[in-house]
């Protein structure tokens, strides 16, 4: 076995590029997922090592202190961050050039040929649902034996492996969180919505939504949700609680759409009610009211839902599938049932125009959830949305973030430049939280928890910094 390295490198300075959202990129207050797609494969390579370093605050150098012990360095990567962790790739092929180096992650899953002819320091990379292709790499299998896997010979020539298949057997894949226990801080994470210390993973992947912006389905985990039974994650869940104890004060279910099964989400509600565990997950706007309790009744605190936008043809027009009557229906209940929410909300989506960006904003602030996250549109590579762009003309001349790792927008329309739909991300933050409707809960919150009002503190100020860089950032551009 390959002494093997699983690898974020060092980013932009608040970088979160293991997002669990859809968009690597700097938010508007410290916030960090886990490396879930790095600890899965992970936790199959035994005496293998998980380095997170942007969270950690860790440097291209402390990062080559510890590299130079291994033999096998695999790094996960993103399109905004691509040229950075090939950076630090070439820093650690100059300490030992005999390590192995390569990528994982939605960009080089799509990508494949590019990136090896453009980056000549990356050996390999593994392509779509990587997790058994890395363990073959770190067991020293013969490459053009690997399935999934794209790589470079002794003579430079490329080669692509035939496909894996996608995981079907979820129950037999080992647990990330003794990796999160053994290699992390779990302090260092934090989500703005989520209470602190929380912990998040993934029980499958997957997702039947159609989404054309969605960046997980449509490059790595396909639209067949693939998971572990309510019986097993029930048992993962009974060796965190034996790890963390109480340490933990709220595990999220990150998996794309973890309510799309019903019955499965109650049946393993029931194991959190069991073990007494406040809990969290993604969920769409058109979950009834029925399940919202039983949801509720067994530990539920949060939904993480994407609302994306105020205006239906602009649902319809990215196959969202959901009626903007459904989803009011739904806060209605979330609201009485006393769920908190977390709205998610796009600007720059196709067909979008001032007109449009204001009904979002009132829709937001008519469904009125706890927090929101406003992003803008990002056209990654592999998705419908890359490809909508392509065709009819819509890209700027920008990267899909900025040297400070701020989201910038890619796209525009006829109607509607870059620099509208930048403004008009600021627009609906202040629109939003700058509300008694708003402001009132939050402080409620802070009143009452004295952990969360030190939080909210420093929260509110990165968030007033944020807006100062993205509007310099702005104006730099003008």
């Amino acid at each position: 076995m390959k002494k093997t390295l699983f690898l974020s490198p060092p980013s932009f300075d608040g970088f979160d590029g293991g997002a669990g959202s859809r968009y690597q990129a700097k938010r508007e207050i410290t916030s960090f997922w886990y490396p879930t797609w790095l600890a899965q494969p992970a936790a199959l390579v035994p005496n293998s090592k998980l380095v997170d370093a942007p969270p950690h605050a860790q440097t291209v150098e402390d990062v080559l202190k510890i590299a130079r012990e291994y033999e096998l360095v695999i790094m996960h990567t993103s399109t905004p961050s691509l040229p950075n962790d090939v950076k630090c790739a070439e820093a650690i092929k100059a300490q030992n050039p005999d390590a192995q180096i390569g990528l994982i992650g939605a960009h080089v899953a799509v990508l494949p040929e590019q990136t090896l002819q453009e980056n000549p320091i990356i050996d390999f990379v593994c392509r779509h649902e990587f997790d058994y292709t890395c363990k073959e790499l770190a067991e020293d299998k013969p490459w053009d034996s690997i399935k999934g896997l794209s790589y470079r010979d002794r003579q430079g020539k490329i080669h692509h492996n035939e496909d894996r298949p996608l995981i079907h057997d979820w129950d037999s894949m080992p647990s990330v969180l003794p990796i999160y226990a053994r290699d992390l801080d779990i302090t260092k994470y934090f989500i703005g919505y989520l209470l602190h210390p929380y912990i998040s993973f993934y029980t499958g992947r997957g997702c039947p939504a159609k989404c054309t912006f969605c960046l997980w389905p449509q490059t790595i985990g396909g639209h067949l949700y693939r998971h572990k039974t309510p019986e097993a994650v029930g048992r993962e869940m009974e060796e965190a609680k034996a790890i963390f104890g109480d340490k933990v004060r709220e595990y999220m279910f990150d998996d794309d759409t973890f309510t799309i099964d019903k019955q499965r989400a109650i049946a393993i509600s029931e194991h959190m009610k069991r073990l007494k565990l406040t809990w969290s997950c993604n969920a769409r706007a058109n979950l009834d009211y029925d399940t919202l309790k039983q949801l509720r009744d067994n530990g539920l605190r949060l939904l993480l839902v994407g609302f994306e936008s105020g205006n239906q043809q602009i649902l319809d027009g990215i196959k969202k599938g959901i009626k903007l009557e459904v989803a009011r229906k739904f806060m209605e209940n979330c609201h009485k049932l006393g769920i908190t929410v977390h709205g998610t909300f796009i600007i720059g989506l196709p067909n979008e125009s001032q007109q449009t960006i204001e009904e979002t904003i009132r829709f937001a602030c008519d469904l009125s959830p706890h927090t929101i996250q406003v992003s803008i549109a990002a056209p990654y590579p592999g998705t419908e949305l890359y490809q909508q762009a392509q065709d009819n003309g819509w890209f700027s001349d920008n990267s899909l973030v900025a040297n400070s790792g701020i989201q910038m927008s890619t796209l525009q329309y006829p109607n509607l430049s870059s620099a509208d739909i930048e403004d008009a991300v600021e627009r609906m933050y202040r629109k939003f939280y700058f509300r008694p409707k708003a402001i009132i809960p939050i402080v409620g919150e802070m009143l009452t928890d004295p952990q969360m009002l030190v939080r909210r503190l420093r929260e509110g100020r990165e968030f007033f910094a944020y807006l100062k860089e993205r509007h310099t950032q702005a104006a730099a551009k003008a």
